[in-house]
């Protein structure tokens, strides 16, 4: 299978886990967090995907999951690709002293492991989903800084940037209305890729027991409350975690194809 197909059963994926997450009221046969009768029922025609520990459906949870995980990745790569972008950009223009300082300071934020510095940054916090979103966003920003500045170094040396300059357009003009335009491919492939690692970081979060609370639905606690259950009740686990996978590879499957689209390496 080409990428482009690959691209496209991706994208298909991905369309469908967002119409579900947008409908997951009118989906749901259940309340996610009603205590519904016994637990860890196997899958059955009135249990789509059993129950779990304390008697939830898992169909709902997992739908509600979906909103859950796919709104903390879209957030949280957002903030990432604003914060990215501004400073990339800057470096990237002006160049000298501005360059040095803004690369500098990416450098500092890459010497920590992101995973650790997560952690540490949310046991200082209140573990709830705004936190999550804005913590994962704001440590997951320097790649895209990095590839907005050199997007930007190449830019800045064509044609139309010197008559620009020329005819007196200030730098944010310039930044922001002639440059940021012819950039936008490498940013949206930074994005794509960029919200599948939010997605697992949100998971891993969760898992951990750091990210989104209980009674609350993610894809990442309820592998969490599987974990004592992977003999008696392995589908607790199976079908959390097949979602989880399927959505980071739908999102890098749409994510290479677009690479390939605008020629990024």
């Amino acid at each position: 299978m080409g990428r482009n197909k690959l691209a496209l059963f991706g994208a298909t994926l991905l369309s469908l886990f967002v119409l579900v997450a947008i409908f997951a009221p009118m989906i749901v046969p259940y309340d996610p967090s009603a205590i519904l009768e016994n637990d860890t029922l196997a899958p059955s025609a009135q249990h789509w995907f059993g129950t779990d520990d304390l008697g939830r459906d898992i169909f709902s949870r997992a739908v509600f999951g979906a909103r859950i995980s796919l709104t903390v990745g879209l957030v949280a790569v957002v903030i990432s690709l604003l914060l990215g972008t501004l400073l990339g950009a800057l470096a990237g223009y002006f160049g000298g002293w501005t360059d040095s300082l803004i690369m500098r300071f990416v450098d500092v934020m890459l010497a920590f492991p992101s995973i650790f510095l997560i952690l540490a940054i949310q046991a200082m916090l209140t573990p709830n989903i705004y936190n999550v979103m804005v913590v994962i966003g704001l440590t997951s920003w320097m790649g895209v800084a990095r590839l907005v500045r050199g997007e930007y170094l190449k830019i800045r040396e064509l044609s139309y940037v010197e008559a620009a300059k020329a005819i007196g357009c200030s730098p944010a003009r310039i930044i922001f209305r002639h440059i940021l335009p012819n950039a936008m491919g490498p940013i949206i492939v930074a994005g794509t890729l960029g919200m599948a690692g939010a997605i697992l970081t949100e998971s891993s979060l969760s898992f951990l027991g750091m990210g989104v609370q209980p009674p609350m639905a993610s894809w990442g606690n309820m592998l969490m409350d599987a974990q004592a259950y992977l003999l008696d009740a392995p589908w607790m686990a199976v079908i959390p975690g097949l979602l989880i996978f399927t959505t980071v590879l739908s999102l890098y499957f749409v994510g290479e194809g677009l690479r390939e689209k605008v020629g990024v390496s």
